[in-house]
């Protein structure tokens, strides 16, 4: 979920009123009408209100193609391990809708620069380490096998399929399954451990009380250890020099106590980091020309410079370069 400034939405709207009506049967007054805060690049909706003084979220997650189910069990999880994932103050898991804690506007994505970074990794960093070392993974999903496959495959299928049309898709299907392997087999051999698989600064906010909290966790997996890592250093919004990465991977490596070498570590970030950014373009893609959600075609640039970047450092991945870099097929 990303915050914006409050616009109010349409008093026609009935999901609204059955919100209103599951508010008012459990005696909650609201003091202030629903106002809209910006979502995710999924369907539910999130909206703001005054209730009691205080300021709280509602997610409004419609079924039967949301479920706030997953949100509680990785919510439950997080605050058990002491992290700051917003309090649930009342659910209705059969219709979606729950009340939140309202964490705030101050998205670490519009506090993070190259002045404060060295004050405020560390504080994330503590919690992938959190992550790694403490938050219960009993009966999570395992980011298995067939899920890493699948967000690769969006790249070829939505990127290629939709947005870079004109250049022969055998060009890259010849080498894709061998570079994918690849990529899956180092996120399989390396550490597992719990996964928010979306851990970036559009999801994390200072609080009032100066604490991080932490949201949109809900796909939550038990997966690769450098995942959320990964998810942090190739920013949406910032593009931080490989010095700084790589000075951050052996920072984080030391700090969880991985018992393999730092060429070892790098490569196992570099490819995990190469799974995750081909994902994000082909979702970019996909929300575009799919869901018709505007604004994140021009984000896709960013991620497709990150890819190309790390595929520059690795000499048998030089055939998929070349493809990438084809000007058919760059943004």
């Amino acid at each position: 979920m990303e915050s914006s400034a409050a616009k109010r939405p349409t008093n026609l709207d009935p999901r609204l009123d059955q919100a209103r009506a599951w508010l008012t049967s459990l005696g909650v007054k609201l003091q202030s009408d629903f106002q809209d805060v910006a979502g995710d690049a999924s369907f539910r909706r999130y909206f703001r209100a005054d209730i009691e003084g205080r300021s709280h979220i509602l997610m409004d997650a419609a079924p039967p193609g949301e479920d706030v189910r997953p949100f509680m069990d990785v919510n439950r999880r997080l605050r058990t391990a002491q992290l700051h994932a917003p309090k649930i103050v009342h659910a209705d898991r059969r219709n979606g809708f729950l009340l939140l804690e309202d964490l705030g506007d101050e998205l670490y994505r519009d506090l993070l620069d190259k002045n404060n970074v060295d004050e405020l990794f560390p504080g994330l960093f503590d919690i992938l380490e959190t992550f790694a070392l403490t938050v219960n993974t009993d009966d999570l999903p395992l980011f298995s096998v067939r899920k890493l496959r699948r967000d690769m495959d969006l790249f070829p299928e939505w990127y290629l399929g939709h947005h870079r049309t004109a250049i022969p898709r055998h060009r890259l299907d010849a080498v894709w399954d061998g570079f994918c392997d690849h990529i899956i087999d180092s996120a399989l051999t390396q550490p597992q451990c719990f996964v928010h698989r979306d851990f970036h600064s559009c999801n994390l906010l200072r609080t009032a009380a100066n604490e991080i909290g932490i949201i949109d966790f809900q796909d939550a997996v038990i997966g690769p250890v450098s995942y959320d890592f990964v998810s942090l250093i190739w920013d949406r919004y910032i593009h931080w020099p490989r010095p700084q990465i790589e000075t951050w991977m052996e920072t984080f490596r030391l700090k969880l106590g991985l018992e393999m070498e730092p060429e070892q570590w790098r490569r196992y970030c570099d490819l995990m980091g190469l799974q995750r950014n081909i994902k994000i373009v082909g979702i970019f893609a996909r929300l575009y020309y799919r869901d018709g959600k505007s604004g994140y075609l021009e984000m896709i640039p960013r991620f497709y410079e990150y890819v190309t970047s790390t595929l520059r450092l690795y000499p048998e991945f030089a055939e998929v370069l070349s493809h990438m870099e084809h000007p058919e097929c760059v943004p």
